[in-house]
């Protein structure tokens, strides 16, 4: 084995990644590692995709979002149509991102507001309370 191939676990070991996770990405054909026998190889290449795949994952991506953005990668334009798409779905999912933040901040100062409602109310029952004894 070269310097350039990991195995599985020492892609686990890299990425923070389970083998499970790494067959789920090959029978997604996201990864393409080497076989010999039950063993997997992982290339420089894999491990790009597995970056990427990881990092699509983390903003929200689909996978299949992220496989296709990966599989613009040989349409032989120096990654221009790849590029091009990635920033499109990415603009778009921060607008998502965006406005699910707005409706949870929104949420967030509502719950805040009744539980300051429930306060005061709790805080009123009790001085009723302890004036009535």
């Amino acid at each position: 084995m070269t310097d350039d191939l990991l195995t599985i676990r020492e892609m686990c070991d890299a990425y923070d990644v389970t083998p499970r996770t790494l067959r789920f990405y090959e029978s997604k054909e996201l990864l393409f590692p080497i076989r010999e026998g039950q063993k997997r190889l992982f290339t420089k290449r894999d491990r790009a995709r597995l970056k990427l795949i990881l990092r699509g994952k983390r903003f929200g991506f689909s996978l299949e979002e992220i496989r296709q953005l990966l599989d613009l990668y040989d349409m032989g334009d120096q990654q221009h149509t790849q590029l091009s798409r990635t920033y499109d779905i990415a603009k778009d999912r921060l607008a998502d991102m965006e406005r699910q933040r707005d409706e949870l901040t929104e949420a967030i100062d509502e719950l805040r507001g009744q539980l300051k409602w429930g306060e005061q109310i709790l805080a009123s029952m009790r001085q009723e309370k302890n004036a009535a004894e």
